[in-house]
């Protein structure tokens, strides 16, 4: 039934996006390993840096690392260009979030660290460390997330993996026109569309179903990665249903990778979303068919498995006080037997 196997997105880290159904179906789910900001990030504290632009090629202080005088700070401060409508160009932007103590900025994916290599070493640790916070953020904090995105945007913003960073913290922070600017700029410059499930649903989130589907219509299926494929056919097929149209909502999701037979790490919300088609054009037998695979192949691929529950210390400083259980204290003494009797008999 599972094939843990391929079927990845090309561009794409190696973990599935986490669902953010909740109510809002067909909504794509979010790369957890994505390869723009992330992969084996771990949690601490931290350091702050600059959050203006780069002074590049300008003055004594680009190479030597040194900070202008303040007074001279404000003199060489960037215009701000209007044509950038980008948050991070904001004239009244605040400053950047703080970067926890143990981020390294080595903790991203070795093809980020190499997109990344050609920026100057002024700039590239900033980056750096700001996409693993990006990173780490996404899924406990999308908003701080976002933030850290756009920071890293303020010195890497030419580079295609900072800029689909901004988007997909924008996104998972519902923050849906920022999202789509981002990964246009994404895919322009890299020329890559798997991100066209979120650019499709952030339309979609902000009441523009028709313009949605011509969209999603602008680049051919075969052209996409088989998961961006299948989570575009969710998304079309959720539009159609909130446009009442149950029989187009089916049909959208009639694509190759619907199989019974085979389940990939994408089966479950594919049939889920073929079994909720169905049931809104009142096939309900066949809807009841398509639940009962989608259990199976959550089974198989281990994603119904309950988290272990995580086992608190509720002791107080009186408990340190209390002396350690020794095996005697709880199991009762064993009976003598008759030679041992008789041992100590005779002492």
């Amino acid at each position: 039934m599972t094939d843990t196997t391929g079927n990845q997105p090309k561009h794409r880290g190696d973990a599935s996006r986490s669902d953010r159904r909740d109510g809002d179906r067909g909504r794509p789910q979010r790369q957890a390993g994505r390869r723009n900001a992330n992969r084996g990030n771990q949690r601490g504290r931290s350091e702050r840096g600059s959050d203006r632009r780069s002074q590049r090629g300008k003055g004594p202080y680009r190479d030597k690392g040194q900070r202008r005088p303040r007074q001279e700070e404000e003199t060489h401060k960037p215009q701000h260009n209007p044509a950038d409508l980008r948050s991070a160009n904001r004239p009244d932007r605040g400053r950047s979030p703080d970067i926890d103590d143990d981020v390294t900025g080595r903790e991203l994916d070795k093809s980020v660290q190499r997109e990344l290599s050609t920026l100057d070493a002024n700039n590239r640790p900033w980056v750096q460390k700001h996409l693993v916070m990006a990173g780490r953020l996404l899924d406990e904090d999308p908003e701080l997330a976002f933030e850290h995105a756009l920071a890293a945007s303020r010195r890497g913003g030419r580079l295609a993996v900072v800029r689909e960073a901004a988007g997909m913290t924008a996104y998972a922070a519902g923050k849906f026109s920022e999202a789509l600017r981002e990964f246009r700029t994404y895919r322009r410059i890299s020329g890559d569309h798997a991100h066209l499930p979120e650019m499709v649903d952030a339309e979609r989130a902000l009441g523009r179903p028709d313009k949605a589907l011509e969209l999603a219509a602008e680049v051919p299926r075969d052209k996409l990665p088989v998961t961006s494929r299948v989570e575009l056919a969710i998304v079309v097929s959720a539009i159609h249903l909130d446009q009442e149209n149950p029989q187009a909502a089916v049909e959208a999701l009639e694509i190759p990778e619907l199989n019974p037979r085979r389940g990939f790490s994408y089966s479950p919300r594919l049939f889920t979303a073929y079994a909720d088609a169905l049931s809104a054009a009142g096939r309900t037998e066949e809807a009841s068919k398509w639940l009962k695979l989608a259990a199976r192949a959550e089974r198989a691929l281990g994603l119904d498995v309950e988290p272990e529950p995580e086992i608190l210390d509720l002791g107080g400083d009186e408990d340190e006080a209390t002396p350690a259980l020794r095996a005697r204290d709880v199991v009762p003494p064993a009976e003598p037997t008759d030679r041992s009797a008789a041992k100590g008999g005779d002492k």
